[in-house]
């Protein structure tokens, strides 16, 4: 009896320390905001606070809410939009699950929710931990730390870090196996966007060495998205109002939803009451690397887990809801806003690379990048070498113009000894994601990095096209030396890539990858297109490019994209798929800048130079101003008019009610023919409700009435074969 008494105050004073801790944080006070974060000019600051007594820690930012409810261990129990009132919480999981050394244990947790359809506020106060689960032990407010301390030489719509708040929950163990670990929850909260960022750290204090096989770092039950009676998972919507992106994205997708590798929709057998017969209903939240973690971790070493970013939408509307994502981006990974004006030269050649970085500089443009077949070795870190290529970037830095080269990855073969190793046949064969490819942690790829970082930092170049990088091979060897065998060779493989991508990034190189790094500090990346395209005819490419921008910018902002424009043949294709001789091609070169430049995306301009007479250079000089000019609004939000299809016409308008010009359209008229149209031109996302001021190009403004339904509609005369714009003030 004394014994039970002693452990009983024991857990009264802990409960009361934990309790005193987050009383001293503010008491959580909640309003329903109804200004539209997407336009508003209030500020939605984040900040962490207490509730009930000091038992629930809550971030919020008046966007959207996270409860954490602390005692008797911590687990979330309120997930929610405060715009739309819509919880994501119907059932109490725990905060994170880890697998140390084979066996499975749950991060926090609470245990008794009977009915696992809805979650009432009675309940929580009856809901129990187990012993046998990470505890949680204490908490830690931290300033927000930037998972990469971006340097930018170039133009940028944003400059900034975001702003917020970290939460650190820190959990124990009382098993004796996991004596001395420490397991902490990171929840970043951002003011403005609806969105929390969530991972987890490992710290080893123990004097062993352990194992970590898999760790979840996210795992929430949220209500369906549809009942079905019946019906495989597969089959099945997932939640359309919750959106998770994760920093363990890869395969050359171009598209972030193919590349994901961690998010999973999985069933809940204890949700008895949903209505699919064989509990097949797609409706908890996991995510975790899919290959697993698979590296171990001696004493006093830490481990960091993949990073999920949880962004709460409040439509099913495509366009808004690629708008939420598109300033997820631009506000939390704000170098994905820089968007230098680029050509792909094709020569290395000392005299002719000088030529084009004289032309840059006369014309405007902004960086050189010496293109795929043009002779540049980055992997060759010999004196020689880098002399040759540090004299060219002095060069163009003097002209104030950056220069940066292609390297290529994956998709070739090395040898025996460092491509990796196919786990079914046990040999170096084509069972890579490109057939054959090198193990990036073998002692190639590790001297591949190494002489990259050499060159890039003795050169000075100023940006690094990557061709293939690592796009998710597992190996299976165990004599590479970066990594042990096949469990643990996709985690150091993708942390040697991203950690690369942070190490350029934070010196200022500029990234083009076509794979999905941009949470670790990629810049850029194929707006999505098929290369043997650009062999068909200029005006089959003049609208197949419109396309292509048209569906590429639904998920990306403009500058995360880019673009191709063959000026020399490419990909096979005759003289009627290629500008040069640029002069005598002039008004589809100009068509075809002002269709990129027009949607704030850059293209690939490859080929020799950027013009051969006096009137071509002129071209490109006027074509550059009139960007540099509109420069902000034209790198802003697109709003998708009219997708093209040859028929009629097609534009897009670009959306930003903190500028001067808070909208801009870009209208094509694809037919033989001058046509005249009244178009429709939806302003609710310029912030302008009542009036709004329009001219066509230079012209004369005038002023229209917004309809309440937030459009104005606009007479206009479009050249055959041409384009024409509108700026809104």
């Amino acid at each position: 009896m004394q014994a039970t008494t002693k452990a009983f105050i024991v857990c009264f004073f802990a409960l009361q320390q934990i309790f005193a801790q987050s009383s001293q944080l503010p008491l959580y006070q909640e309003n329903k905001q109804t200004a539209d974060w997407l336009i508003s000019k209030q500020n939605f600051k984040a900040e962490i606070y207490q509730a009930n007594g000091g038992k629930d820690l809550i971030l919020s930012n008046g966007l959207l809410k996270r409860q954490i409810r602390i005692s008797p261990n911590a687990a979330t129990v309120d997930f929610k939009n405060l715009h739309t009132n819509e919880q994501f919480v119907r059932s109490v999981r725990p905060e994170a699950r880890i697998t140390i050394n084979g066996k499975i244990y749950n991060v926090g947790g609470l245990y008794g929710q009977k009915e696992h359809g809805y979650l009432l506020n009675e309940w929580i106060e009856k809901l129990e931990g187990k012993s046998e689960d990470f505890q949680y032990k204490t908490f830690k407010v931290n300033p927000l730390t930037p998972h990469v301390n971006f340097k930018s030489r170039t133009w940028a719509m944003n400059q900034e870090n975001p702003k917020g708040k970290e939460l650190e929950l820190i959990f124990d163990s009382n098993l004796p196996e996991l004596k001395g670990i420490l397991v902490s929850v990171h929840y970043e909260i951002f003011d403005d966007i609806p969105t929390i960022c969530k991972w987890v750290s490992v710290e080893n204090k123990s004097n062993k060495t352990l194992k970590i096989n898999q760790l979840v770092n996210e795992i929430l039950a949220t209500p369906e998205e549809e009942s079905a009676v019946v019906g495989s998972p597969e089959q099945m919507k997932k939640p359309q109002r919750i959106y998770i992106e994760n920093n363990y994205a890869f395969n050359n997708a171009m598209r972030y939803e193919l590349s994901d590798q961690a998010t999973h929709w999985k069933v809940d057998s204890s949700y008895t009451s949903q209505v699919n017969y064989n509990y097949q209903t797609p409706c908890v939240l996991e995510v975790y690397p899919s290959f697993g973690v698979g590296i171990e971790i001696s004493a006093n070493q830490s481990y960091k887990s993949i990073r999920s970013y949880e962004l709460l939408l409040d439509s099913y509307d495509r366009e808004r809801n690629g708008l939420a994502r598109r300033r997820m981006y631009a506000k939390l990974f704000p170098y994905t806003t820089q968007n230098p004006i680029f050509m792909h030269l094709v020569s290395t050649d000392p005299k002719q690379v000088k030529s084009v970085i004289d032309q840059c500089a006369e014309t405007g443009y902004e960086m050189v990048i010496l293109s795929f077949g043009s002779g540049l070795n980055m992997e060759d870190s010999s004196a020689a070498n880098i002399r040759k290529y540090k004299e060219l970037a002095d060069y163009a830095h003097n002209k104030g113009i950056l220069l940066g080269g292609y390297s290529l990855f994956s998709s070739r073969r090395i040898d025996d000894e460092n491509d990796v190793i196919d786990p079914k046949t046990g040999l170096p064969d084509k069972g890579a994601f490109f057939g054959n490819a090198p193990c990036l942690a073998s002692q190639w790829g590790i001297n591949y990095l190494n002489n990259l970082k050499k060159f890039i930092t003795e050169t000075g170049f100023d940006l690094l096209e990557h061709d293939g990088p690592y796009p998710g091979d597992v190996c299976a060897s165990t004599k590479h030396p970066g990594h042990k065998g096949l469990e643990d060779s996709q985690w150091v493989q993708m942390e040697m890539q991203k950690g690369f991508y942070r190490w350029l990034n934070e010196r200022g190189v500029y990234i083009n990858a076509p794979d999905w790094y941009f949470l670790d500090g990629s810049h850029k990346i194929a707006l999505g297109y098929r290369e043997v395209n650009f062999s068909l005819s200029r005006e089959q490419q003049k609208m197949l490019n419109r396309q292509n921008i048209f569906d590429g910018t639904w998920e990306k902002t403009p500058s995360m994209g880019w673009g191709f424009v063959p000026l020399t043949k490419y990909q096979g294709g005759g003289a009627e798929a290629i500008l040069e001789p640029l002069s005598e091609h002039l008004k589809d070169y100009e068509q075809l800048m002002m269709q990129y430049y027009g949607a704030g995306v850059q293209a690939c301009y490859r080929g020799p130079r950027l013009y051969d007479t006096e009137t071509t250079k002129q071209t490109v000089k006027q074509t550059i101003d009139w960007y540099k000019k509109y420069r902000p609004i034209l790198n802003a939000d697109i709003i998708h008019l009219r997708r093209p299809d040859g028929r009629d016409w097609d534009g897009i308008m670009h959306a930003n009610p903190s500028l001067k010009e808070k909208g801009f359209v870009m209208l094509y008229n694809p037919l033989k023919e001058n046509i005249s149209r009244k178009v429709k031109i939806p302003v609710y996302y310029t912030g302008l409700s009542d009036k709004v001021t329009i001219r066509e190009k230079e012209g004369k403004s005038k002023i229209h009435t917004v309809s309440r339904s937030y459009e104005v509609e606009v007479d206009v005369n479009i050249p055959a074969e041409s384009f024409t714009w509108l700026v809104l003030e």
